[in-house]
């Protein structure tokens, strides 16, 4: 199952329309604190993270996530992409980081790819 966490319903809707689409199984939360809530219970194999949410942004749920030991790819959109935004959040540990507007084919292929990389470092770890 692949999480989406995104506070604009129309952009959480296209993206799960896409994902299920393109063969994902994937849930869509409406903010991060009801993601952080459940992301155990969930137990997603990768999360869309938009950047710039109310109350708490995308970077700060990155990182509480690296501190409460998540192991699953995160890919980063943004529309209001800041100086220094990219570098911290590659530096977190995010697979990708993306830009709004979206290239959906752009996006399939980085969760393609991350999604093998995590398969093959869970595999290696057994």
């Amino acid at each position: 199952m692949l999480a989406i966490v995104d506070d604009d319903e129309s952009v959480r809707k296209a993206l799960l329309r896409l994902l299920e689409a393109a063969g994902h199984c994937a849930r869509g939360y409406a903010s991060a604190r009801e993601f952080l809530e459940n992301w155990r219970v969930d137990k997603p194999d990768g999360l869309v993270l938009d950047l710039q949410m109310p109350n708490l942004p995308g970077a700060d749920v990155q990182r509480a996530l690296n501190r409460a030991g998540a192991h699953f790819p995160v890919i980063i959109l943004t529309a209001l992409d800041s100086p220094g935004a990219r570098e911290e959040c590659l530096r977190e540990g995010a697979f990708a980081y993306l830009r709004k507007p979206l290239d959906e084919r752009l996006l399939l292929d980085a969760l393609r790819r991350a999604l093998v990389r995590s398969i093959a470092s869970k595999t290696t770890n057994l």
